[in-house]
């Protein structure tokens, strides 16, 4: 019994342990197998796992790498490297130009940018004609635009084709492109009609009209739309790729699912970077000064809210010397405000971003927001009420009364600026909306300091309404 029980201990870890194909790989090159027999062997890996490989292989076994295998694997090797600028460093001129004219012109144009201008524009002189056309194409649009992030891999077929003539066709591009899941319909002038599913054209009868599976009502972008604009657009849609037109509705590019998941990416970086009061994402190679630009302005906008905030709680002087307690728990009240007003503002950039939303929607959200936020102030303001009231009277040896009223300005003061959060945290957020003001960028760090000062005016004035000069604690 136990033999059996170990026995299925050792098959289920066999299952469920991962193997290391990066040392796989590392293994196969490093051995005195033929190069054939290598290559054949490293190409049953994926390109990812073959690029995290080559970041641990020395220059030598590089070299031997780039000798075995073809431009264009390499080429789609190099298209998951982090820091591919330094390999290309390490190849001559010719042979760099050769890997990234095999890659997709975005890909390319990533590559490229990562260079020193210098060896960017050598590199770009020795590329062919067209593929410095497509790289041009897409460098021409702004980085904020949906067209620089276009790929031009993509299969067009004319409209008037027949069956037979749009397979040959696609069998034909697709030796150069392998984006062929969707195949894109234009007519002669390069206009956008349409697009056809593969499968549809492949178990389409010969003499069916072209026409009948065509899809003619299939979404698309332009060029020029900003990336912010159409992002829930593409989310939308759950297509392997969306066409990408220029304003007279000519085919350029696609926008391919990949490309979709790298926007989505950036966008939530730089919102989260937003929220967090700066002008843009970092990065890691960012210098220091470059750092201070971007954290720079919001820092000196909150200084000056701040010492605001500072001379609110300097009116307050008196209390804080009649009843010095009360401090101990000024951090409790801030911290819950702030976090209520970070949560609802979180979800209200969410609900913006669907451009569909009407004013009475809005509204709905404004007030359900603000019932969360008395909800849950209710039930601290509650729970603090009695655990506060204890901790005075057995922590401090305060009065029975004196402790609970204490405790229930607290827990008032906890209801009071929750709510009021949720509200802060809802409208700036749309306010800024309304008036073309990005929300991310404008809202975080100002709703963190408003919420300071809504919790701070209302746990101190409460403080010394209720017991100063109510109960004349």
């Amino acid at each position: 019994m136990r033999k059996e029980q170990e026995n299925i201990e050792r098959t289920t870890d066999a299952v469920f342990s991962k193997r290391d194909f990066k040392q796989e790989i590392l293994s196969i090159l490093r051995s005195k197998e033929s190069i054939p027999v290598i290559k054949e062997k490293i190409q049953d890996y994926h390109d990812n796992d073959i690029a995290s490989a080559l970041e641990e292989m020395s220059k030598e076994e590089r070299r031997r790498f780039y000798q075995i295998f073809s431009d264009e694997e390499i080429s789609d090797i190099f298209t998951y490297l982090d820091n591919v600028e330094d390999f290309i460093e390490e190849l001559d001129a010719e042979k760099a130009a050769d890997i990234i004219e095999k890659m997709d012109a975005d890909d390319a144009i990533d590559v490229l940018e990562e260079l020193e201008e210098e060896k960017r524009e050598e590199l770009i002189q020795l590329l062919e004609e067209g593929v410095k056309e497509e790289i041009r194409l897409i460098r021409s649009y702004e980085e904020e635009e949906i067209g620089s992030q276009m790929s031009t891999n993509y299969v067009s077929i004319l409209k008037n084709s027949t069956i037979k003539q749009a397979m040959r066709s696609v069998v034909e591009q697709a030796a150069e492109n392998d984006n062929i899941t969707t195949i894109y319909v234009i007519d002669a002038d390069g206009i956008f009609y349409g697009a056809i599913e593969l499968r549809d054209l492949v178990i389409a009868r010969e003499k069916t009209p072209l026409e009948e599976i065509i899809s003619t009502s299939y979404p698309r972008v332009y060029a020029s739309e900003s990336i912010s604009d159409c992002i829930e657009q593409l989310k939308d849609y759950s297509e392997d790729s969306i066409p990408v037109l220029d304003e007279k509705n000519r085919l350029l590019g696609v926008i391919t699912s990949e490309d979709i998941v790298e926007v989505v990416d950036e966008e939530l970086g730089e919102d989260y970077a937003k929220l967090a009061g700066m002008t843009e994402e970092s990065d890691l190679n960012e210098t220091v000064w470059d750092g201070m630009k971007k954290r720079l302005p919001w820092l000196l906008a909150l200084l000056a809210l701040g010492l605001f905030v500072s001379t609110v709680v300097g009116a307050f002087e008196r209390v804080i010397q009649g009843l010095a307690l009360i401090v101990c728990f000024q951090s409790l009240i801030l911290d819950m405000a702030g976090n209520v007003g970070t949560q609802s503002l979180a979800v209200t950039i969410r609900v913006l971003m669907d451009e569909k939303i009407g004013g009475r929607e809005k509204c709905r959200f404004v007030f359900r927001e603000v019932r969360i936020g008395f909800s849950n102030g209710l039930i601290l303001g509650i729970l603090s009420f009695f655990l506060i009231g204890l901790y005075l009277i057995v922590g401090k040896q305060q009065l029975v009364w004196v402790a609970f009223l204490i405790s229930g300005c607290i827990g008032v003061s906890l209801l009071v600026s929750m709510m009021i959060s949720s509200l802060m945290g809802t409208i700036i957020p749309m306010f800024f909306h309304a008036i073309k003001v990005d929300p991310a960028v404008a809202s975080g760090p100002l709703i963190t300091t408003v919420n300071d000062l809504v919790a701070v005016t209302t746990y101190y004035g409460l403080a010394w309404f209720l017991l100063i000069h109510l109960f004349g604690i």
